[in-house]
């Protein structure tokens, strides 16, 4: 699934019941509020933070603007907002492909993909907006789960382990959005109680957290005041007035809100987590030319790569992005909605962005299950045979991942056995340097996670606003790679993907000290051990590098 932040979960007893409050409090910032100039974009140790040194790069004399040589990044991702002013000059334009015209002018199977294409679209211009965790997915295919016939199938009881856990994870989440639907339903009957409740004291409705606190210290305790419920039972006033405190606490501004809640707990229980609807069964999506080049016509699922495109090629007339260069230009291909993305999809994006030239390839989600792990492999294998390097954010879940898979990776979980050498994955650090400076929410693995990058605070263009803001994760770690990596490509084409891949890695910040392991409130572990690389991202240091290789070619 989409790599978001971890949630932030609060809970209460009101009525009797337990309700689950959760939310992810995202960093939005208005425009004119925000910082004059990135600080992922600073010099490492500037002003004490870890910087990629871009600044450096981009003052130098090394560093000129090329008027015809472009490089193709293309982002695996959600849709995309492509008439958002940050991104949409830096699309790429299929040339052979006559816009709107219905026709596959170009023959390479995918009509009017002028700049990407929707695995998730079907025909008449409709998407799919949810799909089955693929925990699920391995439950409804059972047979094809423990019967792959392939590499990673060499262990029976390795493959009967996951499934196992599949079914263990099945029942958790499950469990797990069924009390929260339930929870909401309740907040939905209470909704009204406690705004007519409220009028009492605040018959303007100006109450705010202060007044509220205020309020409930007097009746939370051997609180004699009732309230006469709607459907005649008696409800406790202190209690009520927690709900609301709760309610603006976690940003519920409207009963609006939470019943689109409601609905989006209830899609996830009958879609995502439903073992008998398998919705791609309902359309013909057979072999790889499926879906259509409708790249902008969800607006529940738009932002997340508008944000990650505007870190790989923002323009550089918009000074609250990072711009690594205006002769990057991105391809969007939809593979993500809600729920988890199925290999098959994954698999068919990557060829797609190989097949209409792409050189990176971004993938800023992730899994903890695979259902058919081996089409991806060889998907891989695709990309690393044409040159082309793969970027990979390693989650947001604080976990090692070396111990816990997280899809799609570069290793045959089940043997170790490592598969490609173009595969990179990435993960969060923050501005600051003590051993703070690892993000908390970040995955980490000393084999399977290759470097760090800035993934807190990050500027970037947000669909939900149609300006900017701020976020964080590894979403937005993953993407300032794959900037990197294409902005050695632009200038050093000759490079092989080993090549890039090495001047990434091998030119990082060292890290020397130990640091906060994520997940934990105090056991510290050496940098090196987070990683393979025992680095962080600097870009100069990497074009520094390949320049050198470039020149040792001739």
């Amino acid at each position: 699934m989409m790599i978001k932040k971890k949630l932030i979960k609060s809970s209460f007893f009101l009525g009797g019941l337990f309700v689950l409050i959760s939310c992810s409090h995202p960093i939005v910032v208005q425009n004119k509020q925000l910082e004059s100039y990135p600080w992922s974009k600073q010099n490492y140790g500037k002003d004490m933070n870890n910087g990629i040194s871009l600044e450096k790069l981009q003052t130098s004399t090394l560093f000129t603007n090329l008027s015809e040589q472009s490089v193709i990044v293309a982002v695996l991702d959600t849709q995309t907002d492509i008439d958002h002013e940050a991104i949409s000059e830096q699309l790429w334009i299929n040339e052979d492909e006559i816009p709107n015209n219905n026709i596959d002018d170009d023959g390479n199977g995918y009509v009017d993909d002028v700049n990407g294409w929707n695995f998730m679209g079907f025909d008449n211009d409709g998407y799919f907006r949810y799909q089955n965790f693929e925990y699920t997915r391995i439950l409804r295919y059972k047979d094809d789960f423990l019967n792959m016939n392939s590499v990673y199938a060499k262990s029976d009881s390795l493959l009967s382990l996951e499934y196992d856990r599949a079914v263990i994870t099945q029942k958790r989440y499950h469990r797990f959005y069924t009390n929260w639907a339930k929870s909401l339903d309740f907040s939905i009957d209470m909704w009204q109680t406690v705004t007519d409740s409220l009028i009492r004291f605040f018959p303007d409705e100006d109450y705010d957290l202060n007044t509220l606190d205020s309020l409930y210290s007097i009746y939370k305790i051997n609180d004699k005041s009732y309230i006469r419920r709607r459907d005649d039972r008696d409800t406790d006033l202190g209690a009520l007035i927690f709900y609301k405190i709760v309610d603006l606490e976690t940003n519920t501004t409207s009963l609006k809100n939470v019943i689109d809640s409601k609905l989006q707990k209830d899609s996830i229980i009958n879609y995502n987590l439903n073992v008998n609807v398998d919705r791609k069964l309902q359309f013909k999506r057979t072999g790889a030319f499926y879906g259509n080049n409708k790249l902008n016509i969800n607006k529940y699922s738009n932002n997340h790569s508008t944000e990650v495109i505007s870190i790989i090629a923002g323009s550089a007339t918009k000074e609250e992005l990072i711009s690594f260069h205006k002769n990057i230009k991105v391809m969007p291909i939809c593979i993500s909605v809600s729920g988890d993305e199925h290999d098959e999809d994954i698999a068919n994006g990557i060829r797609y962005a190989v097949d209409n030239g792409a050189k990176v390839i971004n993938m800023s989600f992730g899994k903890q299950f695979s259902l058919y792990p081996e089409i991806v492999h060889q998907a891989f294998l695709y990309a690393q045979q044409h040159n082309v390097l793969l970027v990979h954010a390693s989650g947001n879940d604080a976990i090692n991942i070396d111990a816990t898979p997280f899809y799609p990776i570069d290793i045959n979980y089940y043997t170790g056995e490592e598969g490609v050498q173009n595969f990179i994955n990435v993960g969060a650090i923050s501005k600051r340097t003590d051993s703070t400076m690892v993000s908390s929410f970040s995955n980490y693995g000393k084999k399977n996670v290759d470097i760090f990058a800035p993934g807190e605070y990050i500027h970037v263009a947000q669909a939900t606003m149609k300006q900017y803001g701020y976020d964080s994760g590894t979403s937005l770690s993953a993407p300032l790679v794959s900037a990197t990596a294409a902005l050695l490509y632009l200038y050093f084409p000759k490079l092989s993907v080993f090549d890039i891949k090495e001047c990434i890695l091998e030119s990082g910040n060292s890290i020397d000290k130990p640091v906060l392991k994520p997940g934990t409130k105090n056991e510290y572990v050496h940098f090196s051990e987070l990683c393979s690389s025992g680095k962080i991202l600097n870009v100069y240091a990497a074009f520094l590098m390949a320049n050198k290789k470039s020149q040792d070619l001739h």
